[in-house]
């Protein structure tokens, strides 16, 4: 360091004296999670010293936790060691050893025959022991229940030139509660919660922004997208049904969901991903939990009386008769409004959120398997699977890990957004790919102006690969120059969905230890790595940083971009009622089209506003697909500043131009002053939604004019 600088020891928390053991390293990894794994093995690959240090008292966080049912959305934009790992895993599962309690599967053949060495669902006990040997193979031991003390927590360093004065600040330890301390040149958060990353004085964001605030359509209180894991049926929320004054059952929250597009504090859905199994055996049935209360799912009971009877739950196979179990229909594993806490909690609130929602968990298995309210087919299916006796063998059989869907997100200079998963804004500095749907799960369970239950904040929207930016992993370099966060990277809510999976996360934790490894060379902060060599090297290393593969809105429908016209797709329009999102017929606009499941005629719309350049004739064009179970009558209202004009148009036949219905010109002005409001009143077949064009026609000829 140039002799202009002066280091100056500050500590953020009160001096104490420390007798315990202190250690020094070049790297120091916080969470020993998925990506935590993988940057501490690229820091020893590429010469450094690095200690890996785990809160709880296992390895791989959700990968080893239960999640066996890899969420990928594109193997193909997976690489690096996070390839590698399910490579590792394939070859665990080629030894016919590893099949215990099923002959080999059928995979292990289809994989050679394909040439596909990895395996994507696996058991919970095997990716934690595939990890466990990786890093015994770079000789890295990882220190487990060592918590970082939220009130020492760490030490900073601020750096103070002489001549300007300018401060830098950076992380020179970080305190144990054990009272432990770790020295380091570089350190990595790779916790889901962000607790270092808050220690260190990092800006965060916990819950969802406002619309406004990056421009979005998906990110706030999105009461009219959310369709998905939703009551199909009415049911009355009260503990004396019709009766407001008698308060509202458990799993209910007082209150009004708020405005669409409104920002709160409310954070998506917790649950754990169980790993079940139909070997007898191996199964245990559900225990009862203690202090069971049937009165807590009392809302579940009168859904089942309602007629919902899907089963609430979704067991996906993994090798051996076991399963990874997520969350299913309205009311399921997610334990809805129960987390909102959790990211800012100290220890001990915490772990009571964690033992709440298991309790909740185990007391809704043992309700779905033996109350006579429960239909006879559900409760026969919930007798079939039980707990697997050689999974969490320390935990009685239960996850280890609370899938923490989303915590604090930091707050850098760049920040992903929807805009960055819909390809409209390309990260010129990739680390890596994000390929998974815009994900997420319900926030709050409410009373709508009819008095029924409803779910809020589902919201799935595919998207193709696209980028990551190095400049979301890394603080401003005014709040730290030596902390990479891969984990609660700097991500808006619904762009952090789709970004939150594990294989990405083992991406961008190897993607931030090689930048902590070449400025710890160069003697520099992590915001002065350069692009150009932090590149080379992560290809060097086989990550994959450009998706050259089909594009989903290309491949299975039509790109907004190539068409001619100004175009406002469903995930823009304002929709009222329950719309569902679908792509199994080709040729929709975007990523989905959206369709009403031929139900609840007369309660469902969108309206579709133009930002339109400047007044002129249009034509407006409805894109939707066609097939024979649609409506043949579906109405339109085009609302302009002079007129109002109803038509209606036949969704069962194919468009004889386009994949467009035309309704015709219209003289319109500039702006946003034209709404084209699609419904389902008076419909008999399904009623579909997808786009609406507005293409500039020519005067002089009555053609339409390309879009400038």
């Amino acid at each position: 360091m140039s002799l202009r600088w002066i280091a100056v020891a500050v500590i953020s928390c009160p001096l104490v004296a420390f007798a315990a053991e202190e250690s020094t390293h070049d790297v120091v990894v916080y969470g020993g999670t998925s990506g935590g794994v993988t940057a501490a093995i690229q820091a020893k690959l590429m010469g450094k010293s690095v200690v890996l240090i785990e809160p709880g008292r296992h390895i791989g966080g959700l990968t080893s936790g239960g999640l066996g049912a890899t969420d990928i959305g594109n193997k193909a934009a997976i690489g690096g060691l996070s390839r590698q790992f399910y490579r590792r895993i394939g070859q665990h599962y080629d030894n016919d050893a590893a099949w215990k309690q099923e002959k080999p599967d059928q995979s292990k053949s289809r994989r050679k025959a394909s040439g596909e060495p990895e395996m994507w669902t696996f058991e919970p006990h095997v990716a934690e022991a595939v990890y466990l040997a990786w890093l015994k193979e770079h000789s890295i031991t990882p220190i487990l229940s060592e918590r970082l003390d939220l009130q020492a927590g760490l030490r900073m360093v601020k750096i103070v030139e002489l001549a300007t004065g300018k401060e830098k600040r950076r992380i020179g330890s970080i305190v144990m509660e054990s009272g432990r301390v770790f020295h380091g040149k570089m350190f990595i958060d790779a916790t889901y919660e962000g607790d270092l990353m808050a220690k260190a004085g990092v800006p965060y964001h916990v819950g969802r922004e406002a619309n406004k605030t990056y421009g979005e359509t998906l990110n706030g209180i999105e009461v009219a997208h959310s369709t998905k894991h939703q009551f199909t049926k009415d049911v009355d929320p009260y503990i004396k049904p019709g009766d407001p004054k008698s308060g509202l059952l458990p799993l209910v929250q007082a209150g009004g969901p708020g405005v669409d597009g409104d920002g709160d504090a409310r954070v998506q859905t917790y649950n754990f991903r169980m790993c079940t199994t139909d070997v007898a055996e191996n199964r245990r049935a559900w225990p009862k939990p203690p202090n069971y209360d049937e009165k807590t799912y009392e809302l579940l009971l009168r859904n089942f009386e309602a007629g919902d009877h899907r089963s609430p739950w979704n067991p996906v196979w993994m090798p051996n008769r076991k399963t990874d179990t997520n969350n299913n229909f309205a009311i399921s594993t997610d334990y809805i409004g129960a987390n909102y806490a959790f990211p800012d909690a100290d220890y001990a609130t915490r772990d009571k959120i964690i033992a709440d929602h298991r309790y909740y968990q185990l007391g809704l298995m043992y309700t779905l398997a033996n109350h006579p309210r429960v239909p006879e087919k559900i409760r026969e299916e919930f007798t079939r699977l039980g707990l697997a006796r050689d999974e969490f063998v320390d935990n009685d059989n239960w996850p280890h890990q609370l899938y923490v869907r989303e915590a604090r997100r930091m707050i850098s200079e760049y920040v992903m957004t929807q805009h960055h998963c819909q390809q409209k804004v390309i990260a010129e500095d990739p680390v890596g790919l994000g390929a998974y749907n815009m994900d997420s799960h319900n926030c709050q369970r409410y009373v709508n102006k009819d008095g029924f239950v409803r779910n809020e904040g589902d919201i799935q929207v595919g998207v193709s690969p696209y980028r990551i930016s190095y400049r979301s992993l890394r603080p401003e370099q005014r709040h730290c120059e030596n902390l990479l966060v891969p984990v609660c990277h700097a991500a808006s809510h619904i762009a952090y969905g789709s970004i939150r999976m594990e294989p990405v996360f083992m991406v961008l934790g190897q993607s931030t230890a090689t930048a902590a490894c070449f400025a710890i060379d160069d003697n520099s902060s992590v915001q002065q790595v350069p692009y150009a060599k932090l590149r080379e090297r992560l290809l060097a290393d086989g990550q994959v940083l450009e998706w050259t593969g089909p594009v989903r809105k290309t491949a299975d429908g039509i790109d907004p971009k190539t068409m001619t016209g100004i175009v406002v797709d469903n995930t823009d329009a304002k929709l009222q009622g329950d719309w569902s999102s679908s792509a199994s017929i080709g040729g929709y606009v975007g990523a989905d089209y959206l369709h009403d499941g031929d139900a609840g005629k007369g309660t469902k719309s969108a309206t579709f506003i133009p930002t339109l350049p400047r007044p002129a004739l249009y034509e407006i064009r409805v894109y939707y697909t066609p097939n024979p179970n649609r409506s043949d009558k579906v109405p339109v209202t085009i609302t302009t500043a002079s007129e109002k004009k109803t038509v209606s148009f036949n969704q069962k036949i194919t468009p004889k131009v386009g994949k467009y219905a035309p309704l015709g010109t219209f003289n319109l002005p500039a702006g946003q002053r034209t709404m084209v409001t699609i419904s389902n009143k008076d419909t008999t077949g399904y009623v579909v939604i997808d786009a609406v064009e507005f293409v500039a026609v020519t005067a002089d000829e009555g053609t339409p004019a390309l879009r400038k």
